[in-house]
């Protein structure tokens, strides 16, 4: 019996390969980024994505984790960020001995105390319940916390919030944080940083309880552990790696307004988690890498690019429940299972129909958007020039549309005959 449960139990080179050689990769990753001499703005989409890298992690460890569906996350992060820049104004003023010795390098830190001094206080009474009445608890909450921003005006600024100068105090590493390359190297130790710790969160005895929470509470009530202090404890965990992200934003933008806590960032944050795959740690990962290039990208196309996001959030929902890690993950064992051929076949067939039907939505949305702009705007892609008088587009809207969706009703009864 002894043997057999040791060969159930995962190698260690099989723990190597599939836990810490992903993040050694990613660590590798980070630091030959700058080699490639990427521009300006390619440094400054990077930077945003390592902040929304540890938020997208932090909300995963309530959701994916816990399985605590919140609507306020951003209330830490966006807390932990106004700590983290008030700490810039104190370090700028040199107020006192400490601040005056203390690094802008060190302002994560400040954020991650921030948030979870925020997670003890907010969560004390929100834990208490699970599912839906969590949920609406956090909701909210983040309405309070937004209407707050704009009424205690020495600690959130108003609408004009609160900024500081990051090239204050002592240089840390030799990096001034004036240049947006030294603003690289700061955001990819505290991603790093706060990937190993959540990471290392997930296999202490809290992170394995945490999970057991989410799936069965009654069973580890039964074993001797109250589910609400193991919420609470992981609750004020997620709640300090949301402010780390807040104060790396603060040294980011070196500015903290009401909207960081309102439900805009809650809501992005969320969809960031679910599109990755919450079943997974790489998940979030995924999902803030994918959405922080469509927000900064797409915009620049169009205006209807959160209508699209909106898409995209619904056809993960619905084809691909598992997120991005999911369809990664789930190659990789059909690979070894010598099912590649079948799997890639009904999938090449999911994403024909949702790349036409797509194509159909996106030139109604594209035509629509232009008209109501009243502007005279026309969209012209590849030459062509659509309106809703022309023909041509309600072909272009309709045929596409009617092809992926037919596509996908013949896959989905191939799959459930019944």
């Amino acid at each position: 019996m002894t043997q057999d449960y040791a060969d159930l139990a995962p190698s260690a080179s099989a723990k190597f390969y599939g836990r810490i050689l992903p993040i050694l990769l990613f660590a590798l990753l980070v630091v030959v980024i700058p080699f490639l001499g990427p521009s300006r703005t390619m440094y400054s989409l990077l930077n945003v994505m390592a902040i929304n890298i540890v938020f997208a992690l932090s909300y995963n460890m309530l959701l994916g984790r816990c399985g605590l569906l919140s609507f306020g996350h951003a209330v830490y992060y966006g807390l932990g960020g106004y700590c983290a820049v008030h700490a810039m104004t104190f370090i700028e003023a040199g107020t006192s001995p400490f601040w005056a010795n203390f690094p802008v390098f060190g302002l994560p830190l400040v954020g991650f105390a921030g948030g979870a001094l925020a997670g003890a206080i907010i969560g004390w009474p929100s834990c208490r319940r699970a599912g839906t009445p969590f949920a609406m608890i956090s909701l909210g909450v983040a309405e309070l916390i937004a209407a707050a921003g704009f009424m205690f005006l020495s600690f959130f600024g108003g609408e004009m919030g609160v900024s500081g100068d990051r090239m204050n105090g002592p240089q840390l590493f030799g990096l001034s944080m004036g240049p947006v390359e030294d603003v690289y190297w700061f955001m990819a130790f505290w991603v790093v940083a706060g990937l190993l710790g959540m990471y290392a969160f997930t296999r202490t005895p809290l992170g394995k309880l945490s999970e057991a929470t989410r799936d069965n509470p009654q069973r580890v009530q039964f074993i001797g552990y109250d589910p609400t202090r193991v919420r609470y404890l992981v609750f004020i965990a997620a709640g300090a790696f949301a402010g780390m992200a807040g104060g790396m934003s603060a040294v980011n933008y070196e500015i903290f307004t009401p909207e960081a806590v309102s439900l805009i960032p809650s809501g992005f944050v969320l969809i960031m988690a679910y599109v990755g795959g919450i079943g997974y740690f790489v998940g979030p990962v995924l999902g803030a890498v994918l959405l922080t290039f469509m927000q900064s990208m797409l915009s620049d196309y169009t205006e209807a690019w959160l209508l699209y996001l909106g898409v995209l959030f619904i056809s993960i929902v619905m084809f691909a429940p598992g997120g991005l890690a999911g369809i990664v993950f789930g190659l990789a064992h059909t690979a070894r299972h010598g099912e590649t051929g079948t799997v890639l076949k009904r999938w090449g067939g999911q994403a024909a129909g949702i790349g036409l039907a797509l194509a159909g939505l996106i030139v109604l949305v594209e035509v629509s958007t232009r008209w109501s702009n009243g502007y005279g705007e026309v969209f012209e892609p590849f030459g062509l020039h659509l309106t809703f008088t022309n023909p041509l587009t309600w072909v272009l809207i309709v045929v596409p549309f009617a092809a992926g969706v037919a596509i996908l009703r013949r896959l989905s009864r191939e799959e459930d005959p019944a």
